[in-house]
């Protein structure tokens, strides 16, 4: 019988990069695909299991798929990736539907877990994540014909107590130098112009295989491929940022003049909790070198607020670095109290009505910072990757070298002529909202 399979993915890109791998070995075999669950005969969830509201959105998407099976449209649920791998065998004791569940370095194997769970075998696979081979990636890109992710790196090592993901991923593995810019080129050829560089923390790619941090060679040896227009690098950590690292993104044609820099706080005092290997004075430091190096640098940062013991003193000194700083883009997300960290076992747990009040005063300071940062744009024309025809006559939307993929803002645009998913158009922006731009095809 020639079953179809749906794979719902969720969390990160670096799990989404995962699920590509899965779809290219199943679409190699005898299943056959399908985009919606309700037609699926087994349906594979590739959970994510980072922090509270994650664990719940996996939880509730297996519970959906547990009716389908309940109803007889689906004959078997699969639970892949990170929540799979950090609950295993508690997954398939409370969650009776699963017929399987197999952790992040197992989802190689999902050919061989298919045809048990078909035979009516229950499947665990988990606690092999340092033993998939993470050179070898051929996948189906999901992420349209033009943008890709590339993982350079699985799993970390840098310990933040707050964090399970050490424990989920394993130790931190480096790829190969030479399959990074293999997989590179395959994708130019393929029509992939946009690259986002991906990895738990990417300035530390190298430093374990190689025993020095390679990521300014890697990006000078990305840029000389053909083809490739953008190179976003994401996730980068502010303790491994070298001035070899800042030349080579402001010399750049292609490295855009972007960064994702998580800082996660501000107050010395909790930073040193969070076992962050840096401070407030070098953040500070890093974030004006690198404005005045790469004058058109756009900045995004994650922060966590309602962290264990944090004062009203440590929030207000926090709320001021952001005022200071002005991250062109930031998310601000409450504290997850994480079992098996060590930030679990601390004393002073905050309310989580205290954590949101503080994360709402510091993201309605981020829509104003925000909203002035788009309104400098009225008047300038810059480059548009054009993703999604509108409703309208002319109407389309894209993003520029300021938006990463999903996490940031889109700029809308009207244009006389056509223009086809994937290009790159000159826009004149007429408008700014708090998050999005808005403008014209010149």
């Amino acid at each position: 019988m020639n079953y179809k399979v749906a794979l719902v993915s969720l969390g990160c890109s670096k799990n989404l990069v995962d699920s590509e791998v899965m779809l290219k070995i199943i679409g190699d075999s005898e299943y056959s695909m399908v985009d919606d669950t309700k037609n699926a005969d087994i349906i594979i969830i590739n959970t994510c299991g980072f922090i509270e509201s994650a664990k719940k959105e996996s939880i509730d998407a297996i519970l959906e798929a547990g009716e389908l099976k309940k109803s007889g449209s689906a004959k078997a649920i699969i639970a892949a990736g990170c929540l799979a791998e950090r609950y295993n065998d508690q997954l398939l004791t409370l969650i009776p539907e699963l017929d399987g569940v197999i952790g992040v370095g197992d989802y190689k194997n999902i050919n061989g877990v298919l045809e048990k769970v078909v035979a009516g075998e229950k499947i665990l696979m988990s606690g092999h994540q340092e033993d998939v081979d993470i050179d070898e990636l051929p996948r189906v890109i999901s992420t349209g014909k033009y943008s890709a992710y590339i993982k350079i790196a699985e799993g970390c090592d840098n310990r933040c107590t707050y964090c399970a993901i050490p424990s989920i991923r394993g130790k931190y593995r480096s790829r190969k130098f030479e399959e990074i810019l293999k997989e590179a080129k395959q994708l130019a050829e393929s029509g992939i112009i946009e690259l986002n560089v991906i990895a738990q923390d990417t300035t530390r790619y190298g430093l374990d295989l190689y025993g020095e941090l390679r990521l300014p060679e890697l990006l000078t040896e990305l840029e000389k491929i053909e083809g490739i227009r953008w190179i976003r690098l994401l996730y980068s950590y502010p303790d491994s940022f070298t001035d070899e690292l800042i030349d080579v993104i402001a010399k750049s044609k292609k490295v855009c003049h972007y960064l994702d820099i998580p800082v996660q706080h501000a107050s010395d005092r909790v930073l040193k909790k969070m076992a962050r290997r840096t401070s407030k004075k070098a953040m500070t430091e890093l974030f004006a070198k690198l404005r005045e190096r790469i004058p058109d640098l756009v900045l995004r940062t994650s922060i966590i607020v309602g962290f264990p013991g944090e004062s009203e003193e440590d929030f207000e000194e926090l709320y001021h670095f952001v005022k200071a700083v002005g991250f062109d883009r930031m998310g601000a997300f409450t504290y997850s109290k994480e079992e098996g960290t060590p930030a679990y076992r601390m004393r002073n747990h905050l309310p989580e009505e205290l954590k949101i009040r503080r994360q709402d005063q510091l993201m309605m300071l981020q829509q104003e910072i925000s909203a002035e940062k788009t309104k400098r744009q009225v008047g300038k024309t810059i480059d548009v990757l054009v993703e999604k025809k509108l409703d309208g006559k002319g109407k389309y939307e894209g993003r520029s070298y300021m938006d990463a993929p999903e996490i940031d803002g889109v700029v809308s645009f009207t244009s006389g002529t056509p223009v086809q998913i994937g290009d790159f158009v000159k826009v004149l922006i007429l408008d700014g909202t708090d998050y999005d731009l808005i403008g014209e095809k010149k």
